[in-house]
């Protein structure tokens, strides 16, 4: 079944990769109605007035702010579906702690299918009413492959790394890196950088 309406919040930081997944929830659950808060730790605040269908929030960098915050609602019998997004970065202290909220972990380099799977199962769970997206994304190539390095500066780019970032972890040059990001617009077809991070997440071409 189909869903006629629906609000998910997506808490995280206005960044390229929350650019990436908004898009993808658009293009898979059309009927859903998306919600971007861009400061997390005005989480409680915000769900203490009005109830989601579904709350993703990006705890990859303030996982530890928004401890308090998630361990409240927990603890008022909050029956919020919530899902956090984790980070390979984050210490075993942080990950342990956000494990033991009782809320759904998904870590933010899931595949695109992973993370519509995922979702998926928490949507059905919200209520009475099904949701159903398509059939699963699966992996697709970009028109022109993409070589080793264009790939190690994708991810880079997806991660919201600036040039100089970007060149200090690849020991490249910035003028090096700037040519790595034209050839990958040009072999997407992509006119713009967030549009090269849309098609990027969307079709698995690295992880997130």
């Amino acid at each position: 079944m189909t869903i006629s309406s629906g609000v998910v919040l997506v808490a995280a930081p206005p960044t390229v990769y929350r650019l990436g997944l908004t898009a993808m929830l658009r293009e898979t659950w059309p009927a859903l109605s998306i919600r971007v808060l861009p400061a997390p730790d005005q989480l409680l605040d915000l769900l203490a007035q009005q109830r989601f269908t579904l709350v993703i929030a990006d705890a990859t960098a303030d996982g530890a702010s928004l401890l308090p915050q998630l361990l409240q609602l927990r603890a008022h019998g909050s029956r919020q579906p919530l899902l956090l997004l984790t980070g390979r970065r984050q210490s075993a202290a942080v990950r342990h702690c956000l494990a033991h909220t009782g809320y759904c972990l998904l870590p933010r380099h899931a595949t695109p299918t992973e993370v519509i799977k995922c979702v998926e199962g928490l949507l059905s769970q919200s209520g009475p009413t099904g949701f159903s997206s398509g059939p699963p994304s699966r992996r697709v190539a970009p028109p022109t492959p993409f070589s080793r390095r264009e790939l190690d500066v994708l991810r880079l780019v997806v991660a919201d790394c600036c040039n100089q970032e970007i060149a200090d972890r690849l020991f490249l040059s910035v003028r090096t890196v700037e040519s790595h990001r034209r050839a990958l617009l040009q072999k997407a077809g992509a006119k713009t950088l967030v549009g090269l991070v849309v098609q990027a997440v969307r079709e698995g071409w690295v992880a997130a």
